[in-house]
C-alpha cells in the first residue's frame, strides 16, 4: 500500500530496540510510530541547540533593541 511518509531504515543496536519496544507498548503505539515521535523530539532539541548558540552569538554584539521597538518596526511595514 502507497504512503506518503518518507521510510527511514535505521539499524538500532539491542538496547535501544529494547528501549525504544518498551516504550512503545507503554504508550499503546507501534515501534514505528514511538520511533518517528522520537526523532520529532529530537530534531526539536536539535532546533533549540542551533537558536540557543545563534542568541549566545548576538548576545556577544551587545546589539539590543527594546521589545517595544522592535514590535514598532515590525508593524510598520
Amino acid at each position: 500500500m502507497p504512503t506518503i511518509k518518507a521510510r527511514i531504515n535505521v539499524t538500532a543496536d539491542g538496547v535501544v530496540e529494547e528501549a525504544l519496544a518498551r516504550a512503545a507498548k507503554r504508550d499503546h503505539v507501534p515501534v514505528a510510530t514511538k520511533a518517528a515521535e522520537l526523532l520529532r523530539l529530537a530534531l526539536e532539541i536539535e532546533e533549540d541547540e542551533v537558536w540557543t548558540e545563534l542568541a549566545a552569538t548576538r548576545e556577544k554584539n551587545g546589539r539590543f533593541i527594546s521589545h517595544r521597538t522592535f514590535w514598532k518596526k515590525a508593524l510598520a511595514r
